[in-house]
């Protein structure tokens, strides 16, 4: 048995040793840019109490995961985003995903729909149905879900400043189905303040959006239980160029704003709170994205119960879904994707993710094939089925490597914290330009370590292929699903009651003017087959308009 003074002396002996020995040139870094020891001991996490700061699988702090067996009790959910065209279109392909053993659906929309458009308006051009399934209506929400039971199946639907409104067209399906809304189950993203600070579709300024998602919560809770009427998406920071360490406190700084919000409005923390979720991304660097899961776990866990006095253990828990990479995809060689995906799945599941969704291989060229996407439906059944890793729970909890990782991204989340308090909060750090500052600057920092071929991107930066040919079948939108979703919004404004529709909108309008809970309005509305379009526009007469201030 080694003692004290036996690790001491091996230790010397190795560093000593290590000093002389050669070592290849390379920038040992995260992605992030955090720089990496050469090896990790029992030093480096000395200070780490076991009970406070890592615990036990189901127990707070969760930094093991937030279920007691993990998924040894049940398996993340198979959830791959998928959309395109017509509701047609996507409905055949929602039923050839639950077909081959996916078990949750979620929606992707194109742009205008994620923007509030109808697609006849002069902005929708050439846009309707590219990156996602046009939906403008309750008619082409019904067609969307066509032969299933909503009901019956778990759905995740991606959409943010027009959320409430497509929440609302989802309600108003599963009423004329004859199903209860407090049967749904889901999770709609919502989250519009990662728009401001990342992805930039919104409609209205900070503070209106922020009561229309609170309303939202708040029906919810009432109305919808079982329903996640908010998804806070570190994903789409971190694909704009952000850090591992910016993505988990942005994310998270977004989260706590939310719940402000609520307690704000006069709800119970404990009412609404378990019922908010998260989306991360899983990017390139295998273990600084396994500590990240980790670490938001433990810091959402301490804020909730120490800050927020959150007693219900249920509001401790983050549960999150995960999606692989999207901006780490290569146009070059793109059968590479496939093994990107892969590690990137794996990381999300040793990180403890409750749902999963793989990136198809050929997706920076163009809409998924069938064929890509199986191959990543298929990844993550290999993932639970093949190689072990669901055998224990948090296999690499107790690395030195790993847990020092974690302990150091839960400092620099902290320090992120106080910056943006120091600031007046997310909003106001939001309308003074910090968030998109420092992302920029991350992405910059990374750009010029690839261009010095510091980091390696395969097929990219090195190990490039002369004159590649690359013998992948690409998935077109037809301009048809231009000109048949106008014939079919057309159609509707002919055939519904325009003098409803108005009345609908009218008061509407005059809630939004009186503060009143939206949501009600919204289904009225929907039911009465006001368009998207009409109710976003409304809208704008009571709240305006948002512009950004450029940041240089």
């Amino acid at each position: 048995m080694n003692t004290t003074g036996d690790y001491e002396f091996q230790k010397q002996v190795w560093q000593e040793k290590a000093r002389k020995a050669k070592i290849v040139p390379h920038k040992y870094t995260t992605i992030s840019g955090e720089p990496i020891e050469t090896l990790y001991t029992p030093d480096d996490i000395a200070h780490l109490d076991y009970v406070n700061d890592i615990g036990f699988p189901g127990e707070f702090p969760y930094t093991r995961g937030i279920h007691t067996t993990m998924y040894r009790g049940k398996p993340w959910t198979i959830r791959q985003f998928a959309g395109f065209g017509t509701p047609e279109d996507t409905n055949a392909r929602y039923h050839y995903l639950l077909e081959h053993g996916q078990d949750g659906l979620s929606v992707a929309f194109d742009l205008p729909t994620l923007m509030g458009r109808d697609p006849d308006d002069a902005v929708s051009e050439g846009e309707v149905g590219i990156c996602g399934v046009n939906v403008a209506s309750l008619a082409d929400m019904e067609m969307l879900f066509k032969g299933i039971q909503l009901n019956k199946i778990s759905t995740s639907m991606t959409i943010n400043a027009p959320a409430a409104m497509m929440l609302a067209f989802y309600f108003a399906v599963a009423l004329k189905q004859g199903a209860k809304l407090s049967e749904l189950r889901g999770t709609i993203q919502t989250d519009i303040l990662k728009e401001y600070i990342a992805q930039k579709e919104w409609i209205y300024p900070p503070n209106p959006s922020m009561r229309i998602v609170t309303d939202m919560v708040e029906f919810c809770t009432r109305e919808v239980p079982q329903w996640n009427p908010i998804s806070v998406s570190g994903y789409h920071i971190r694909e704009a160029g952000s850090t591992a360490a910016q993505e988990l406190a942005f994310t998270l700084a977004d989260g706590f704003a939310y719940i402000e919000w609520g307690i704000e409005r006069g709800m119970d923390v404990d009412e609404f709170a378990p019922r908010i979720s998260f989306f991360f991304n899983s990017h390139l660097d295998f273990f600084e994205e396994i500590a990240k899961y980790r670490a938001a776990r433990k810091i959402y866990a301490k804020r909730m119960r120490d800050k927020y006095g959150a007693k219900n253990p249920r509001s401790w828990t983050l549960r999150f879904h995960t999606q692989t990479a999207g901006c780490s995809l290569t146009a070059q060689q793109p059968e590479n994707n496939i093994v990107r995906t892969a590690y990137q799945a794996l990381a999300g599941v040793l990180g403890g993710t409750q749902s999963l969704h793989t990136n198809s291989m050929d997706e920076t060229l163009a809409l998924p094939s069938e064929k890509a996407v199986k191959i990543a439906l298929r990844t993550q059944q290999i993932i639970e089925h093949e190689i072990g890793v669901i055998n224990t729970i948090d296999p690499l909890g107790g690395s030195y490597f790993i847990e020092a990782l974690t302990d150091k991204m839960e400092q620099q989340a902290e320090a992120y914290f106080e910056k943006i308090d120091a600031l007046g909060g997310v909003i106001q750090a939001i309308e003074v330009g910090f968030f998109q500052r420092e992302i920029a600057d991350a992405a910059y920092r990374y750009q010029q370590e690839l261009d010095a071929k510091e980091k390696i991107i395969v097929g990219v930066n090195d190990f490039v292929e002369e004159n590649e040919t690359i013998d992948i079948p690409i998935l077109v939108v037809s301009p048809e699903v231009e000109i048949k979703q106008k014939k079919r919004i057309a159609e509707l404004r002919q055939s519904r009651n325009n003098e409803k529709v108005q009345q609908s909108l009218n008061e509407m309008k005059q809630a939004a003017s009186d503060n009143k809970n939206l949501m009600p309005h919204f289904i009225s509305c929907t039911q009465n087959y006001v368009t998207l379009g009409e109710m976003c526009n409304k809208l704008t007469e009571v709240f305006g308009v948002y512009e950004e201030v450029a940041v240089f």
